[in-house]
């Protein structure tokens, strides 16, 4: 669009498809201003008021079809049309002037100002036009104006994206401070808006809700998340995981996989043992994560971070079932060690037997001189993943401390070697006949060992896919013995295992001995407890049990609340019989029993037709 001098019209530049030049007036006749005449350039100029009337009678053009704009939006300021004059009405020499103009780039406006704006519109326009009529550009210049142009685009982007940032800010400042924690507050501003980092906001300031559409908007994605959450809680933290028929591999699936962070985080979580231990976070995580790593490495069907999980559960569960985490019989460091020689006992399990690494002269079997060769490279690679920062879950031990939990998770660790099984269970049969209490390092590593080999003593369910993903296990380790030219070991030739007849035997020597070996042992251990507790000297003094500190951090004493002098007149206003304490138990519940012979049962009849299955096999097969 050109403004001639003095505002009087404004024209339009057409060019059609035999190259010539219009002019379109404000009235919209079209004149051809392309020397359809004959005459030079300039022309019209030295006859104008000849030459304009002729070419507005003969070539006034009302129908635009087939006509491609020049200058749809470009305009020129006046001063520079008073400079061209009348003359300027050649559409060659008013690009020529603008290309020259291109050159002046010292007094150009911010490239963050308004003006600046309109300014590279008109010049890329200019280089639009000079280059559809083949006017040459000075490479310099045409550089230097599409850069600039670049800048002011930049900058308008920028100014936008700022102003969505700002109406999203304002969307939440409104948010009263002290209504939500700042974890919310933040999380609402990276999930809402824009912005990717947390809200700045004055101490002064008060934000609310902007709108209540605002506010239903994020309550329904607070209120889906707080769904999430209570789902997980109820699931893992309230629901089973006390239980003895806790179910791994739903919560497994619930978790997308990730079961054993997520039981491990929360039963440390449940005792708050990384505040009393000061356990960085941070470390506990990813020491969780790289565990699940680990157990994930030979995509085990059995020994995975699904059975990791499972035996942590069923160990912290035999513990609290029997009483003992009511009684504080373990510190928050023996707890802490439990837990981790628990969740480290299979790490990074080859899916294979020792007497597999041993025929087969594994660099395992090497390094560890063909005894416990995978348990002790369980709890030494665990040991040696805590030497890295970032997975150092035991930085603020005491040298004391760290060589009590060292010696506590080798103990136990150690224990779930099945060569040791009988000589573990005859050295707890002695115990159990001595007055003396039990080492605790030995209780441990027993219940460890239980906890290792439970599966047969859960439900059903549970049990069949445990012994489904062992015995899948074991016919695999065949294979490569086969393809190894090794024998066979016991259980893992795929064509003549009978899996009925190995788990009935798997129940009635090896399973039930030992839970009931480990049963008898927590008996003499609540029994030592309470006898320890009645030797005390005065009933107002504080039971060992109210000294010790592994209590669920949940939880909380309806006493502490309560006036000892109130508490002290309360009883004596009792009758004797009410203020005599209530016997604490001595024998540990035995929820595996049931679970143990019915499950036994069912492998009986299992078996017979697994009998019968096999002899109408032979019958084929026989010619």
């Amino acid at each position: 669009m050109l403004q001639f001098a003095g505002d009087l019209a404004q024209v339009k530049f057409y060019q059609n498809n035999r190259g010539h030049i219009f002019v379109k007036l404000n009235d919209g006749t079209m004149i051809n201003v392309s020397g359809a005449t004959g005459t030079k350039r300039h022309h019209h100029h030295r006859h104008s008021s000849k030459s304009n009337k002729a070419l507005v009678t003969a070539t006034a053009i009302n129908n635009e079809e087939h006509q491609s704009s020049i200058f749809s939006s470009k305009k020129k300021s006046t001063g520079d049309t008073d400079a061209m004059g009348l003359g300027a009405t050649n559409s060659h020499d008013i690009i020529e002037h603008d290309v020259g103009n291109l050159t002046k780039m010292n007094q150009l406006p911010a490239a963050s100002s308004f003006e600046a704006l309109k300014l590279s519109s008109e010049r890329l326009r200019t280089i639009i036009a000079a280059l559809h009529c083949n006017i040459l550009i000075r490479k310099d210049d045409l550089v230097r104006n599409l850069d600039y142009a670049a800048n002011v685009l930049e900058g308008v982007y920028q100014d936008e994206t700022k102003r969505l940032m700002e109406e999203d800010d304002d969307a939440l400042s409104e948010i009263e401070p002290d209504s939500v924690p700042n974890e919310v507050r933040d999380w609402l501003a990276m999930t809402f808006t824009r912005s990717m980092s947390t809200i700045k906001r004055k101490p002064a300031e008060k934000p609310r809700f902007k709108s209540v559409a605002q506010a239903i908007r994020a309550g329904i994605m607070v209120d889906s998340c707080a769904r999430y959450l209570r789902r997980l809680s109820i699931d893992i933290k309230f629901k089973t995981i006390n239980e003895w028929t806790f179910d791994v591999f739903s919560v497994n699936e619930f978790t997308n996989g990730q079961c054993l962070r997520y039981i491990g985080f929360e039963l440390m979580q449940r005792y708050n043992l990384p505040n009393k231990l000061r356990i960085p976070i941070t470390a506990l995580q990813n020491f969780l994560e790289q565990m699940e790593s680990g157990y994930s490495k030979y995509r085990n069907p059995y020994h995975n971070l699904i059975h990791a999980a499972d035996v942590l559960q069923t160990i912290y569960q035999i513990v609290y079932n029997s009483g003992l985490m009511v009684e504080n019989w373990l510190t928050d460091h023996e707890l802490f060690a439990m837990f981790i020689a628990a969740i480290v006992h299979d790490f990074e399990h080859t899916g294979t037997s020792n007497n597999f690494h041993i025929q087969s002269r594994s660099d395992v079997a090497l390094t560890y001189n063909d005894r416990a060769v995978l348990e002790n490279h369980h709890v030494s690679a665990a040991f040696r993943l805590m030497r890295v920062d970032d997975y150092n879950i035991i930085s603020e031990f005491t040298a004391d401390e760290y060589k009590n939990f060292r010696h506590l998770v080798i103990e136990m660790v150690l224990a779930t070697d099945m060569s040791c099984h009988f000589t573990q269970l005859k050295t707890m049969r002695s115990l159990l006949s001595m007055p003396e209490n039990i080492e605790k390092a030995k209780a441990l590593a027993l219940i460890l060992h239980c906890a290792d080999i439970s599966h047969p003593g859960k439900p059903w369910t549970i049990h069949q896919i445990w012994t489904q993903s062992l015995m899948e296990e074991f016919f695999t380790q065949g294979q490569k013995e086969k393809d190894l030219g090794l024998p066979c070991s016991p259980l893992c030739d795929r064509e003549n295992t009978l899996v009925a007849e190995s788990q009935i035997g798997f129940i009635q020597y090896i399973v039930e001995p030992s839970f009931i070996v480990m049963g008898d042992m927590l008996d003499k251990v609540l029994k030592s407890i309470v006898a320890n507790d009645s030797q005390l000297p005065s009933p107002s003094l504080p039971t060992r049990s109210q000294v010790s500190s592994p209590t669920p951090s949940a939880a909380s004493s309806t006493s502490s609340n309560v006036n000892p002098e109130e508490s002290n007149e309360a009883d004596k206003r009792l009758p004797a019989s009410m203020t005599t304490p209530i016997p604490r138990p001595t024998i540990a519940r035995r929820p595996w029993a049931d679970y143990l012979k019915s499950n036994r049962e069912r492998w009986i009849k299992e078996a017979e037709e697994e009998r019968r299955r096999k002899e109408l096999k032979v019958i084929e097969e026989e010619p």
